[in-house]
């Protein structure tokens, strides 16, 4: 427990200190850095201790008197509040006061009420809360270590925009203490009160610019969050106030009237899709794209998105066979296919990333609908990689936008050549996400067998045609990084240094992961599983046929010949890159290109019909005109919209009633 406490504290400590800094400052610079390597050793050490105690199979609670703990929350729920509506007034925002109020009002009823008290434990340590510790440890301290010279070269680009790096250095900090207390807490109070200080982080990190676009997003993104969270705190009211329980454990084991405890369920999962920003609620995930990229990168792989994920897995073995399981992997299913369709018509490097984001989101959030524990198994691998991968990413992208000035995926040809440190990190995300053996597609390979032995045929077709677009649009990235002019040339490396020692870790432990996902299944995963789906599933599974699996029959759904088969392929990926800039150093005679014109002699440009010299550039077809943001996307929020409020009626019929 003082670990956790650690864990959670610790983050806003540091928060409180940077705030106060001076800009530039080497005090500044070691305080954050020494902030995050702390927060990574505690987060390491953490799962490593919990992982050797003998109770972990069954979980590890704490605190069971907590009204101290409880009063300051609710004044912390009172100021977030306070914040969330001065600012809605300074914008004229005002729909924003009524989801806060919402959310809120009935917080602080239940906490000075004293309705919400139990003598029950607030705080569980489990295998799932490991593994989102380490996710949440390594990615997001390494992401704020990366954002100290990213924030200063931002600030040397955009003069225009108003330095306030300490403040921006603290909330990614606040992000970190935040998601340890969400991931760690049993109690649905203080799981929201989590949950709700992350929607705050988030809006007030995406409208750091100040600009009209950055607040308009960091407001859409505030609103959605809200709607979540008043759907959050309806679960929490019905469960107080009518199950007469309060922790999610019990939640989960309720067995009295199985059919009650879908309402809650069925909201909780509505607070998880808004957060993990599934269709219709992806626009807000879009709009993040503006703010400063360690936050892009901090949401989309350690935070707020992951959040809703992890809520969903959690709530996995009482999803099976109902109708929030139906509608949950409905909207996961589709959001995987429709988003990756969209990533392939855009070429802002972020947007792509963004879409990609949303796209595997979908992919996790269909496998804790599904409510197999197959597919559960594959979303939580799924949760790790995507973290991993997606996180090195972004920052690649940003760093490379640093330094060239564009993030445009147009203007990456030719990046083995001009920044070759660069391009081979981004070719092992780019492997990592859409190539055997890395583990998204390991994880995905299990996922397509629990959608097909679950009997969700049109999860089977999602994840097809979802993996096929996906590829397609990683390729046509792959391709520009290796398209190489004649007579290129490298270019000087601006990347900070600081910057490289969180890009290059995370390419580390990308290619790591492909050979240790095994034992990860082995003494992490399947124990959860195991745990997890020994009780709830027995109870609501509507065939009664649950079958629990052990870590040699998990590990066993892909063969030893496979595994050979992956080997190879993931020496052929670390040789690619090396290869490539093998073959750009030959010398050799070199024929010019035809460009149907006059050659103008450096392989580089021709003459035109006019006679004008024109540069030669490969470019990639991104078919907007067929499945383009302009054509889908709103037919798609449309149809889920519809959708969605058709099974949440449903479902809370259901749930009330039956």
């Amino acid at each position: 427990m003082p670990v956790l406490a650690f864990l959670i504290l610790f983050p806003f400590a540091v928060a409180f200190v940077l705030f106060f800094m001076k800009k530039d400052s080497p005090a500044r610079t070691a305080v954050t850095i020494a902030g995050a390597l702390t927060e990574l050793s505690a987060s390491i050490y953490f799962a490593a201790d919990n992982l050797m105690h003998k109770d972990m199979t069954m979980g590890v609670y704490y605190l069971s008197e907590t009204h101290t703990i409880d009063m300051v929350i609710a004044a912390v729920e009172l100021c977030l509040m306070l914040l969330v509506c001065s600012q809605a007034v300074r914008f004229r925002k005002y729909y924003i006061i009524l989801l806060s109020l919402f959310g809120t009002i009935p917080a602080l009823w239940l906490d000075f009420a004293g309705l919400a008290e139990t003598t029950a434990s607030h705080i569980k340590v489990d295998h799932l809360t490991v593994i989102m510790a380490l996710v949440v440890g390594i990615v997001g301290s390494l992401i704020c270590i990366y954002a100290i010279g990213y924030i200063k070269d931002y600030h040397r680009h955009h003069k225009e925009f108003k330095d306030r790096s300490g403040y921006f250095l603290s909330m990614l900090f606040v992000f970190l203490g935040a998601m340890m207390g969400l991931i760690s807490s049993d109690n649905l109070s203080w799981m929201y009160f989590f949950w709700e200080i992350t929607s705050v982080c988030s809006f007030l990190l995406i409208g750091y610019s100040s600009t009209p676009e950055a607040v308009t997003n960091s407001f859409r993104a505030l609103w959605m969050n809200l709607l979540g969270g008043c759907g959050f705190m309806a679960a929490i009211l019905f469960s107080v106030l009518v199950m007469e329980l309060t922790n999610i454990s019990q939640l989960l084991m309720f067995s009295a009237i199985p059919s009650v405890a879908l309402f809650p369920v069925a909201m909780l999962a509505f607070a998880a899709l808004t957060k993990s920003a599934q269709m219709p609620f992806s626009r807000w995930l879009l709009g993040a794209m503006v703010a400063p990229t360690p936050t892009s990168a901090l949401l989309h792989s350690a935070t707020m998105v992951k959040a809703g994920v992890y809520l969903l897995l959690r709530l996995a073995p009482m999803m099976k066979g109902t109708n929030v399981g139906i509608m949950v992997t409905a909207i996961g299913g589709f959001t995987f296919f429709a988003a990756s369709l969209l990533a392939i018509t855009v070429s802002d490097g972020k947007k792509v990333l963004a879409y990609s984001t949303i796209s595997n989101l979908g992919l996790i959030t269909a496998a804790a609908g599904c409510g197999m524990q197959e597919a559960v198994w594959a979303g939580i691998m799924l949760l790790i990689f995507h973290a991993v991968t997606k996180s090195m990413m972004f920052m690649s992208v940003g760093a490379y936008e640093n330094s060239t000035g564009t993030r445009d995926v147009e203007d990456m040809h030719g990046m083995i050549v001009r920044h070759p440190k660069l391009a081979c990190v981004m070719i092992i995300g780019i492997f990592g996400m859409s190539v055997v053996p890395m583990g998204m597609c390991v994880a995905k390979w299990a996922a397509l067998r629990a959608f097909i032995d679950s009997g969700y045929i049109y999860l089977t077709l999602f994840l097809c045609f979802g993996s096929a677009t996906t590829l397609f649009y990683w390729t046509k990235w792959l391709g520009k990084i290796f398209s190489v002019s004649f007579g290129s040339t490298h270019y000087e490396d601006k990347v900070r240094v600081t910057e490289w020692s969180a890009i290059y870790p995370m390419a580390v432990t990308a290619i790591l992961l492909c050979f240790v996902y095994p034992l990860i299944s082995g003494y992490v995963v399947v124990p959860y599983i195991n745990n997890a789906f020994s009780g709830a599933v027995s109870r609501l599974a509507t065939d009664g046929a649950s079958v629990l699996m052990s870590g040699s029959e998990k590990v066993a759904a892909i063969e030893t010949e496979d595994f050979v088969i992956m080997g190879v392929m993931l020496i052929c990926m670390c040789l690619l890159p090396l290869a490539m800039r093998y073959v750009n150093r030959v010398k050799e005679r070199r024929v010019l290109s035809y460009m149907s014109g006059f050659n103008a002699g450096d392989d580089r440009g021709f003459y035109g019909s006019r006679g004008e010299e024109r540069e030669q550039r490969l470019a990639n077809w991104y078919m907007e005109s067929i499945f383009g943001e302009s054509k889908i996307l709103r037919p798609c929020l449309v149809l889920t919209s519809l959708f969605l409020v058709a099974m949440m009626a449903l479902c809370m019929t259901g749930g009330l009633f039956l």
